[in-house]
């Protein structure tokens, strides 16, 4: 058995993996393991790493460490990957107002830390208050911005040892969950809300809405544009809009840009629900058409794009009604329809609306690529490319006025920016940025999961010790106040001040928090899905608030 001891207790490449391997597997088997309804999910991972370090099971300090940090990057990088495309977005109209309301509760969180911090004159160090902070508000990547500051500051002598922050992580973290939903009852109960009221209110001010496309049948009487081609008719107009199908004569067909429209012609018109008001005055008035009759000359197909070529490119620019004689009505892009207006930038992974001829689908459908396989395969050099250059970016010293020592993004916060970046601009310059859902969940949860389990094993010796003989209590405490006060002071200004829907503060405290069961709750509360739009609104502006906020504190204090 000597074999078994060596592989269990000796360090090398094999009993690396099989710790780590062990740690993972039963971290996330305990995860999914519900309390009142309330799972840790891949976080249980930190715990059983903890338990496994408590029982002298250790690695390679030098292995570990590239594990954590690897497991960071991949971590930060999907994530910045897949809020790329709505990170700009999520500022225009009410997202704004989230938004400030996401970045309060941020700021108060700090805060109420550094309050502690000086309150208790230094009893506990400002780097286990920053990790009790990432603990209070979920926030892992925050967990692992301050890490990295940590080593930055021992590399340049300012500390002579890095803290097991983690620790304070560990403790705060479980209590977090349940203190962040029992604010969201907490202000129900506060406001005396009626669901069924809040619910009927939505519905009422359904902005999102306004900006789906909508099909429109309209017969074209108005004789002071008769006889104008359709590209000067939509100049006129001054409003967004695409004629699928046109019905003259009995006969169907696709309008070009220098159809000429008559007195009688029964069009098919998409546009936002904004603008179909207007444009209905516009042309003429509203008429009933049965347009599968269309179908036996005109089809309908949605199309994938998935050539590389296409991707960055506007619609107009493939002229796609000039040479195909088809139209373009809608693109879905993430589970959203957009108006197929010709300015819109192509990306791969974009689903368009073709209506035509079959023969010229199907030209088109080549021109597209529709090979759905090809979604499929990950953009491994999208992905490495980014990490190679949000570690140079992160590697950028900036100096401020009053700090010790220059800030450094590190290796969270400068792939975290750059994947934002790539996200949102990558396709101009040819970068495919599609990522299957699937493919970015696995990236994150392999990352994740690599990191934690490194932190936990790092840890584990010293956290009985630590909690129970030493400051445990005092930890829980501070870490239930920095949950719990932003929270309740926000969102009673929010819903006091603003009037801001129920339903919409349940998805803006969980995301401000960047909290899944929260989330989780929240929808199951909810009878529609406006907890996880609120919630993606502030995400993205939150995950980097909490990471930048846990750097700055560890470099202003250490």
């Amino acid at each position: 058995m000597d074999w078994l001891s060596a592989l269990l207790f000796e360090d090398g490449i094999a009993h690396t993996i099989l710790i780590f391997s062990f740690v993972i597997f039963s971290g996330l088997i305990f995860g999914k393991v519900k309390i009142f309804g309330i799972s840790l999910g891949a976080t249980f991972v930190l715990f059983m790493g903890i338990l496994v370090g408590h029982f002298g099971f250790s690695v390679n300090h030098e292995i570990s460490d590239f594990i954590k940090d690897f497991g960071l990057i991949l971590f930060i990088y999907s994530i910045g990957l897949q809020v790329g495309p709505g990170f700009f977005s999520s500022f225009k109209k009410g997202g704004i107002t989230l938004n400030l309301f996401a970045g309060g509760i941020v700021l108060l969180g700090v805060i109420v830390t550094v309050a502690f911090y000086y309150i208790l004159n230094g009893r506990v160090s400002m780097p286990m208050l920053v990790g009790i902070m990432s603990g209070a508000v979920t926030n892992t990547p925050g967990l692992g911005a301050a890490q990295e500051a940590l080593r930055q500051a021992h590399e340049a002598g300012q500390i002579t040892e890095i803290p097991q922050i983690a620790l304070g992580y560990a403790v705060a973290y479980p209590l977090a969950v349940v203190g962040i939903i029992l604010s969201i009852i907490l202000m129900r109960v506060f406001f005396k809300i009626n669901l069924k009221s809040e619910a009927d209110e939505l519905e009422t001010e359904d902005e999102s809405l306004q900006e789906q496309p909508e099909r429109l049948t309209i017969k074209f009487t108005n004789k002071a544009i008769a006889g104008k081609t359709l590209h000067e008719i939509k100049q006129m107009v001054g409003r967004k809009f695409i004629i699928s199908r046109m019905m003259r004569d009995d006969e169907f067909s696709i309008p070009q840009s220098d159809t000429l429209l008559q007195i009688g012609d029964i069009l098919l018109v998409v546009s936002s629900a904004a603008d179909a008001e207007p444009i209905m005055a516009f042309l003429g008035e509203m008429a009933e058409m049965n347009w599968k009759a269309s179908e036996q000359h005109l089809v309908s197909r949605r199309i994938v794009i998935t050539r590389s070529e296409i991707n960055g490119k506007t619609l107009g620019s493939l002229r796609l009604r000039t040479i195909y004689g088809v139209n373009i009505t809608r693109v879905n892009r993430s589970g959203i329809d957009l108006l197929g207006a010709t300015n819109l930038t192509l990306q791969v992974g974009d689903r368009v609306m073709v209506v035509g001829e079959i023969d010229a689908i199907n030209k088109v459908e080549k021109l597209l690529g529709n090979a759905l396989k090809k979604l499929n395969e990950p953009p491994i050099i999208t992905i490495f490319v980014g990490i190679f250059l949000g570690i140079l970016f992160g590697s950028i010293p900036f100096y401020f006025p009053g700090m010790p020592m220059p800030v450094k993004l590190g290796l969270a916060g400068g792939p975290l920016i750059v994947a934002i970046l790539i996200g949102r601009f990558g396709y101009k310059f040819k970068l495919i940025t599609y990522t299957t859902l699937s493919a970015n969940l696995m990236i994150r949860e392999i990352g994740i999961t690599l990191f934690l389990a490194s932190v936990g094993l790092a840890s584990g010796g010293k956290f009985v010790e630590t909690v129970f003989n030493g400051n445990g209590l005092l930890w829980i405490g501070i870490g239930i106040a920095i949950t719990m006060i932003p929270l309740l002071i926000m969102g009673f200004i929010a819903r006091k001040f603003s009037k801001v829907n129920y339903y919409t503060l349940m998805g803006l405290m969980a995301g401000s928090t960047t909290d899944p069961p929260a989330l989780a709750y929240s929808n199951s509360v909810a009878v529609n899905d406006q907890p996880a739009v609120a919630y993606s609104t502030v995400y993205p502006l939150t995950m980097f608030l909490r990471v930048l906020a846990a750097q700055i504190l560890i470099l202003l204090f250490v």
